[in-house]
């Protein structure tokens, strides 16, 4: 009895089931990644076909296999991917994001810094679509849905929000030329503002598509560096200058001190309102008996 005791809390204790989460998930978008690849090199398709083919498979393949696993896992309903509440939380996550966005470039644009040098094609959004989608998806379950979420349920809200901005600043710190900006910028944006969304909506949806959004809109449309996302086709061709203060040097226009602020205000006003509505988990603390 003890033994079956001691297996259960190993099994059910919350760095386990990170670890077998993440492994999970990782492990079927790999494989798509690598069959898939090989099942379409056989077929004559253009790579941007078979990028976007292969990417909409991880992101729906991330989403069944987390859903599946923390079902049986967990004994429970996912109710932060209810159906239900996709629409809503998509649209208002593509709405913060594209305007986040959008406010970093117009501060750059009045400092003199970016100018749109060509208009291209209305097809040249679709690779940066279709890369953005599957970072928005794939990474959301596994650092909103996964690391975040259970290290909140043991740690509590604030704690976790806490580990999650030096986690991301860690990251983000052994980047090679990385400043003291790049990782303030980074770990408010997606070490806070993404949790805090999350914190607020309890559904993943909005963190999945703010994440996209801001990947989208910064290669995608404004032509901006983006080192998560690599694509040659935008939507503008751009032409950024200025301190990279303004512009986030090598990191992008993300990584810039306005995001930062930006990121911050936001982050700020959902954890207010996540806070108003009781959506704060408190630390868990053994009963005594």
């Amino acid at each position: 009895m003890n033994y079956k005791t001691t297996t259960q809390k190993i099994v059910f204790f919350f760095l386990t089931k990170i670890v077998i989460g993440i492994l999970v998930v990782v492990g079927s978008v790999a494989l798509v990644e690598n069959a898939g690849r090989s099942l379409l090199d056989k077929v004559q398709l253009t790579g941007e076909l078979q990028n976007a083919i292969i990417g909409i498979t991880q992101s729906a393949i991330g989403l069944i296999s987390y859903v599946l696993l923390f079902r049986v896992y967990e004994k429970r309903q996912i109710k932060e991917l209810r159906l239900a509440t996709f629409w809503k939380n998509a649209c208002i996550g593509c709405l913060i994001g594209l305007m986040i966005q959008s406010l970093v470039i117009l501060v750059i644009y009045m400092a003199g810094g970016y100018s749109i040098t060509r208009v291209n094609s209305i097809s040249f959004l679709f690779p940066g679509f279709i890369a953005a989608i599957t970072a928005g998806f794939v990474a959301e379950i596994l650092l909103r849905g996964i690391l975040f979420r259970l290290i909140e349920e043991k740690t509590g809200t604030i704690i976790a929000l806490i580990i999650s901005a030096l986690f991301f600043a860690i990251i983000h710190s052994a980047a090679r030329g990385a400043t003291l900006v790049s990782v303030l910028s980074t770990s408010i944006q997606a070490g806070i503002l993404f949790s805090a969304v999350y914190v607020f909506t309890r559904s993943l949806w909005l963190p999945i598509f703010l994440h996209f959004a801001w990947d989208f809109a910064e290669p995608g449309i404004y032509g901006g560096i983006n080192t998560g996302i690599s694509i040659e086709k935008t939507f503008f061709t751009s032409k950024i200058t200025g301190p990279e203060l303004l512009t986030g040097g090598r990191f992008g226009p993300g990584n810039s001190i306005q995001s930062a602020i930006f990121c911050l205000i936001a982050a700020l006003v959902f954890l207010w309102l996540a806070y108003k509505k009781n959506n704060f988990i408190k630390p868990y603390r053994r009963k005594s008996i």
